[in-house]
């Protein structure tokens, strides 16, 4: 039986992408993926309002994440850590070699633009990194404001994740200032997974131009060089990139004002059934993420027999991540969900609590 995705990743596909991804296969050096790869990097530009670069590597955004590491830290790092993926990057930019300091911040709080300040204004930073919207908090950063602070520090190379927020909310990469912007395609953007986007601005090119030991799979120059062809360094996922083309055309089908008030107006579903049924909201409102929510278990319900029960009906239920494992739960309310299928599942967990 499959169960119907409430999980913050994957979420459910579409029927018309996994069809898209039935197209017969043709050869990545041939003019026609050439032709498919142009459209799907002008789509993705027009998305993220950028002139910058846009890549596509066949991989899950922390391959990327790590590429990025390697590509654009010269000096040091600063790492801004709020949740377990942050904390992560952390310690893979360590892993790379690179010298790293970790600006960590309690689990449910958002890194602030006084923190990002403070640390870069050491001098001691030519990098630093930052996760948009923390999944396993549900904490979504103030991004515009972070982005106000870096355009004081020119020679901080700008590394951001926006792996679950990416489409959902709106990004403008140029304005914001953004050196290298990354996401996967299995939240927000409701692709499976195995397929990454990033982009380099020239000031990041330039900074990859100068760090050695990049390797090959992620150098950020392999990818320009093979972009000026409209391809990729090494084969890349076709049949993924086929469902991007089509999920592409759906975004702008619905309007991208429209794409973001339906996220919107998800979110303060969700956040409103929480705390109509007695929990808590675990980050403070203000920096609720807009598409997952991370609910505290203020009932002290047993949410593991929750999963089960839920499990049983059909549906993917998380109580929690890493450290806050059964002390909070998170709904996905992002890519192509609606706010019928948001009703549906919370009447199934209402349903599920009386069972219990």
């Amino acid at each position: 039986m499959h169960k119907k995705l409430f999980i913050p990743g994957p979420v459910e596909i579409a029927p018309e992408i996994l069809e898209a991804m039935a197209t017969p296969m043709i050869g990545h050096r041939m003019k026609e993926y050439a032709q498919l790869h142009g459209r799907v990097t002008a789509n993705l530009k027009k998305l993220m309002f950028t002139d910058s670069r846009v890549f596509l590597a066949t991989s899950s955004a922390f391959g990327v994440m790590e590429g990025a590491v390697r590509n654009l830290v010269g000096k040091r790092c600063a790492n801004f850590c709020n949740g377990a993926f942050s904390d992560k990057w952390h310690d893979v930019t360590r892993r790379c070699g690179k010298e790293a300091d970790a600006f960590k911040v309690e689990w449910g709080q958002p890194v602030t633009p006084e923190l990002v300040d403070k640390a870069l204004s050491s001098g001691k930073y030519d990098a630093m990194t930052l996760i948009h919207n923390e999944t396993s908090t549900g904490v979504m950063s103030p991004l515009p404001a972070i982005a106000e602070v870096l355009s004081r520090y020119p020679d901080v190379v700008s590394i951001i994740d926006t792996v679950s927020s990416m489409s959902a909310v709106k990004l403008p990469v140029d304005e914001l200032g953004i050196d290298c912007c990354i996401f996967g395609v299995q939240k927000a953007f409701a692709l499976p997974p195995g397929l990454a986007v990033f982009t380099a601005s020239e000031k990041a090119l330039a900074r990859a131009a100068t760090v050695e030991g990049r390797g090959y799979y992620f150098d950020f120059l392999e990818f320009a060089a093979n972009d000026d062809k409209d391809n990729t360094p090494s084969t890349p996922c076709i049949s993924q990139i086929y469902a991007m083309d089509r999920q592409l055309e759906r975004f702008f089908a619905e309007g991208l004002e429209n794409r973001w008030a339906r996220h919107r107006s998800m979110a303060e579903y969700v956040r409103g059934w929480v705390k109509a049924n007695g929990f808590g909201l675990f980050p403070d409102e203000q920096y609720c993420s807009q598409t997952l929510t991370c609910a505290t278990n203020t009932r002290g319900v047993d949410l593991a027999a929750v999963k089960k029960l839920l499990g049983d009906l059909g549906y993917a239920f998380d109580d929690g991540y890493g450290k806050i494992k059964g002390k909070t739960f998170r709904i996905a309310h992002m890519g192509d969900m609606n706010l019928a299928d948001l009703r549906e599942f919370t009447a199934s967990i209402e349903e599920c609590l009386t069972r219990i």
